[in-house]
């Protein structure tokens, strides 16, 4: 038992050591505290890291945001979403950098939650659709560090879901002791990230956990729901997670707007299949 307890003291050490925000996603992070900092001078940082700037416009103009006209500039892109919107961005495709040796469908699969999650915050009062986005974005990027930094212990959780037909999420519990979870919000905080994205990314699977983020853990909780059900890219298992009643009444949503959520997502989920956003 004591050499159990060892093994898994050594897994959460080894996940500590989580990866640091590239240098310009840090200096971002910084400039957006700064009240005096402008749209130019941000977009001039941004603009100095090629490929996350070239990353983050490829998403800006995608189908996922709709835009009319294109957008040509990071300048633009901040003016149109926000310094705290483009920062989101900028951390998120750094995160998704690491996603060619990571869960096969996971960008995918947090793609679909980033549009899901816009599409009922937008029926819902008091949230930021643009914010709410990047949250379900940035939901599942415990995974990431599991698939990466732990790969050993990530096969043997693929291994378990095959054999006993379980979730991602049990068979963490069962290999790691802990789950994206839990690694995901040690990452969040480490990045010292919002609250509003924090808890979403803490609490996406027990939405009831949240205390300050709720309406914002809610969404993200029903879009991974929905974008598991409708079969878009992959969490790691072939299973739809159990939808919390407790967040589905928080949302205040009827069954008609269900329908128009679900109408929405699967068009936009195949405008999206001819984009190529990473």
């Amino acid at each position: 038992m004591d050499h159990e307890k060892e093994k898994i003291r050594r897994k959460i050490k080894a996940i500590k050591s989580l990866p640091t925000l590239p240098e310009v996603a840090q200096k971002i992070s910084k400039m957006v505290e700064d009240d005096k900092t402008s749209a130019t001078e941000l977009g001039k940082i941004i603009s100095t890291d090629p490929a996350i700037s070239g990353r983050v416009l490829r998403l800006v103009n995608s189908s996922f945001y709709g835009f009319p006209g294109r957008i040509s500039s990071i300048s633009n892109a901040i003016i149109l979403l926000g310094f705290d919107v483009v920062k989101s961005l900028i951390i998120s495709v750094s995160v998704f950098e690491m996603m060619e040796k990571g869960i096969l469908g996971l960008w995918e699969h947090s793609l679909g939650c980033a549009i899901a999650s816009r599409f009922i915050a937008k029926k819902v009062k008091g949230c930021d659709p643009e914010e709410v986005s990047v949250a379900g974005l940035l939901h599942d990027i415990g995974k990431v560090v599991v698939s990466i930094q732990l790969a050993e212990d990530y096969e043997e959780i693929k291994k378990i879901i095959d054999e006993k037909k379980i979730s991602f999420i049990a068979a963490e519990k069962a290999i790691l002791e802990l789950t994206h979870e839990d690694i995901g919000s040690w990452l969040a905080e480490s990045w010292n990230l919002p609250i509003g994205l924090l808890e979403p990314i803490s609490c996406h699977h027990h939405p009831q956990q949240a205390q300050q983020a709720k309406l914002a853990t809610a969404i993200v909780h029903l879009a991974n729901f929905l974008v598991r059900a409708v079969g878009h890219g992959s969490g790691g298992d072939p299973w739809v997670p159990e939808l919390n009643h407790k967040a589905w009444e928080r949302l205040g949503l009827s069954l008609s707007d269900l329908e128009e959520i679900i109408a929405d997502l699967n068009d936009e989920l195949e405008s999206l299949e001819t984009d190529e956003l990473m």
